[in-house]
């Protein structure tokens, strides 16, 4: 898996916003992808009006709302997120991009989100005919891609994370609607659950999403489930992130990535590189001791987990 990454995405201008160009420019240097800027592809999931509201908004430096900010040049590095999340998809590649996507709507942004990034690429992957499991291990639910795909079985959406947190949904209970009932998994996680839980929710869940056989992979790799992260209550160590990739590696041929969350510009470099090498193959190159939660939190989880396969009994082999 290698990176797709341009400078370009360094100019949506947010100042001391916790998005902002640090969290790129602390990965170093990183080789340059050229990707053609094209609003074309945003039409698979977004609005006209809506992408003439964003449009709008760059030109006129005016947030979408009070998390969700744009600049001038957060058009172009807009655009250019989609191109590398698309270019991603068909070269099983990481687009290290910003603005991140998964909290953006069909019909509106959130989330510091303007256009949702992997349901743009999952959308053009449904129209050539292909399966898709999306896998969302950032720390915050991705609603915007829950609520494009919850109502459709060509796309299984999986995702962990902190609840209650941002934006206050995902619970075991949304497992879609209509055709989609039973391809949206949320697996909510207490605050301060450490690497056991987490661990223990992606091999519990594993061969269930694994009876979809989906063709492709996408994931909204989010890393602010770090226990560093300033955002979120989580307690992740650096090598879980390792573990997440060795495990999508050992379990499916085809996947890509596209960044999402993580806050903490120290930590990230550490996650997102050890994310690389468990995709990859790799050693580990940032290893930090496991984390242990509490008897309190693995109770809690394993309460919303036996409510979630209670949940899916009637569509899947759990």
């Amino acid at each position: 898996m290698d990176i797709l990454y341009h400078p370009i995405i360094l100019e949506h201008e947010t100042l001391n916003h916790p998005e902002n160009k640090g969290r790129i420019s602390c990965l170093g240097d990183l080789p340059i992808t050229e990707l053609p800027l094209d609003e074309t592809p945003i039409h698979l999931v977004h609005t006209k009006e809506y992408i003439n509201e964003v449009k709008e908004a760059c030109t006129a430096s005016r947030a979408l709302d009070a998390d969700t900010q744009t600049s001038p040049k957060s058009w172009d590095a807009a655009l250019y997120a989609v191109a590398a999340t698309l270019k991603a998809s068909q070269t099983n590649g990481f687009a290290v991009v910003r603005p991140p996507g998964h909290h953006a709507h069909a019909h509106y942004g959130s989330g510091f989100c303007l256009f949702n990034n992997i349901a743009i690429a999952t959308q053009q992957l449904v129209n050539l005919g292909k399966r898709v499991l999306i896998f969302d291990f950032d720390g915050h639910l991705g609603d915007g891609t829950e609520e494009i795909f919850y109502k459709t079985n060509n796309v299984l959406y999986w995702s962990l994370h902190q609840f209650p947190a941002f934006p206050q949904k995902g619970t075991v209970d949304e497992i879609g609607e209509g055709e989609g009932r039973g391809y949206t998994i949320n697996v909510p996680l207490p605050p301060k659950s450490g690497d056991d839980i987490y661990l223990r929710a992606v091999k519990r869940i594993l061969p269930i999403v694994k009876q979809f056989a989906p063709d492709i992979v996408a994931v909204s790799a989010g890393f602010d489930g770090h226990r560093l992260d300033p955002l979120l209550d989580l307690e992740l160590s650096a090598s879980t992130y390792f573990e997440l990739g060795k495990i999508l590696r050992e379990n499916f041929s085809s996947i890509f990535a596209t960044l999402e969350g993580g806050y903490n510009t120290e930590v990230l470099p550490h996650c997102l590189f050890n994310f690389l090498d468990g995709v990859n193959g790799d050693p580990i190159r940032f290893s930090e001791d496991p984390t242990e939660s509490t008897i309190l939190t693995m109770e809690t989880f394993e309460l919303d987990l036996e409510k979630l396969i209670t949940n899916l009994k009637p569509y899947w082999h759990v």
